[in-house]
């Protein structure tokens, strides 16, 4: 076969839908290398063929590959349950600031509360890198898929809205709370379903049926971390204000209870 034939080939593949990976280690192999999007070449090969291929073989083992591709995959779909996780929570919150911001007249919360909020919540999210990843998702390949990401993201942040706007309800309707209660209403309950929706979007299945990666990387091992982050800063003295109105309005009924 001539090398213009492989070219071609390989190009109808690609134009059919393909991922097209193609392994050669001579002269007439580098023009079918140059087009695959994936080339493979071996260590022994030629000069131009070894240029052209983006992966070389150092031994003679294809099983390397396979390893290769499975990593990959999993890389992608650690990736993708990152990308639902952040734009899925950052529209929810957004679409309830901007909603709530209609009918109460004090801020929903302090921007010292938001910041806060961002950190504690980014902490399960980093442990999606080094989690377990189902078989299902690594065996066949994936491709990015925009408007599935739309998706996603519009219609569970519109859930996380409509349970925010529930919390809402019960702190200023059943609770008749204060401005600074409401505001440390709506972090816990955004703090702890951040922590806790991360079992759901890490896996299609049952959050009880997958099980994630290391034990000590998994999404849980962070939540005593972030109630602890909470609870210390109550006794850091920038933080008073808008983070402890839970112990103050504490210690005020204890006193009324007193009295």
């Amino acid at each position: 076969m001539e090398p213009n034939q492989k070219e071609r080939i390989i190009l109808a593949l690609k134009k059919a839908g393909n991922v097209v990976g193609y392994m050669g280690d001579g002269i007439n192999d580098a023009s079918a290398l140059h087009v695959a999007d994936v080339g493979i070449s071996v260590a022994n090969a030629v000069d131009v063929a070894k240029e052209a291929a983006e992966i070389i073989l150092l031994e003679k083992d294809l099983e390397v590959l396979v390893r290769g591709v499975r990593e990959g995959r999993t890389t992608f779909a650690n990736t993708m349950k990152y990308v639902f996780m952040a734009t899925s929570a950052n529209f929810g919150n957004m679409f309830s600031m901007a909603g709530a911001s209609l009918f109460l007249s004090f801020l929903p919360l302090l921007p010292i509360q938001i910041l806060l909020m961002n950190l504690l919540t980014d902490l399960p999210e980093m442990t999606i890198a080094a989690d377990g990843v189902d078989d299902e998702m690594v065996d066949s390949p994936r491709r990015w898929d925009i408007g599935l990401i739309r998706r996603f993201m519009v219609v569970f942040g519109v859930v996380s809205s409509f349970f925010d706007f529930l919390t809402f309800g019960v702190l200023l309707w059943l609770l008749r709370a204060s401005p600074t209660q409401f505001r440390t209403g709506w972090f816990l309950e955004s703090v702890v379903s951040a922590s806790l929706i991360v079992l759901v979007v890490r896996t299609r299945r049952r959050f009880f049926q997958s099980r994630p990666g290391h034990p000590f990387s998994s999404p849980p091992c962070w939540w005593p971390d972030s109630r602890c982050f909470y609870l210390i800063s109550h006794w850091l003295p920038f933080l008073d204000s808008s983070l402890c109105p839970l112990r103050c309005s504490w210690h005020q009924g204890r006193s009324c209870s007193s009295t």
